[in-house]
């Protein structure tokens, strides 16, 4: 028998179904009256707490969180099934992930030359993804609901692996403030580090240093 075998094979089956009886007649109200809209600020909330699991190296919240984020997906998709136009379910999405994976990777499962590095698998994949929605800018796609410095950093990512000069001049400190974000998110750009990640991280040690002084 295989490691990956045994009484967990039918799990994900398994949520699929009690996700279906929650919001069918006869189950859960709540859960009967979600709305794709209504559920973004969850998923936004799960995702929030996956990447807090991670940076605290925390092996069963990193679990219980991709549980967490993983019922946003099956909801969603149950939600799907049930518009009239065009409905949806799991299956789809999977297939729809698994075909796409497989396309944007021509270089594992394709005749594609490999990419051996990291930087040139990125600046493939956005050539790939660019061709596949048919994008105008290399900008498009990088959602507004982005938290400002997480967007900032997208966007001179994108622009750096498009080829484009992205150096952000050194904002003087008497320069608007605005300026001297965006030239710090460059700086880490530069120094290939998660502006977002960085700022998370130290602004967690600064609240657990003012907490431990009694604030």
């Amino acid at each position: 028998m295989s490691a990956r075998s045994g009484p967990h094979d039918d799990a994900l089956t398994q949520l699929v179904a009690v996700m279906d009886r929650l919001r069918s007649p006869g189950g859960c109200p709540w859960d009967a009256q979600q709305t794709h809209r209504s559920l973004v600020p969850y998923a936004l909330e799960e995702a929030a707490e996956l990447a807090e699991a991670v940076e605290a190296d925390d092996r069963a919240g990193l679990r219980e969180e991709l549980g967490d984020l993983l019922l946003q997906v099956v909801f969603h998709a149950r939600i799907a099934q049930e518009d009239p136009d065009d409905p949806f379910d799991v299956q789809d999405v999977a297939g729809d992930l698994v075909a796409k994976l497989v396309r944007r990777h021509p270089h594992v499962f394709g005749d594609a030359e490999a990419v051996h590095d990291e930087e040139g698998q990125h600046v493939a994949w956005d050539r790939a993804k660019r061709a596949e929605k048919q994008r105008a800018s290399v900008f498009d796609g990088v959602p507004l609901g982005l938290g400002a410095l997480a967007r900032a950093q997208k966007l001179v990512s994108r622009a750096e692996r498009a080829g484009h000069d992205v150096s952000v001049p050194a904002a003087a400190p008497d320069a608007p403030l605005g300026d001297r974000l965006l030239a710090l998110v460059a700086e880490a750009r530069a120094a290939n580090l998660d502006a977002e990640g960085e700022l998370r991280r130290t602004t967690a040690a600064w609240e657990q240093g003012h907490r431990a002084a009694g604030l």
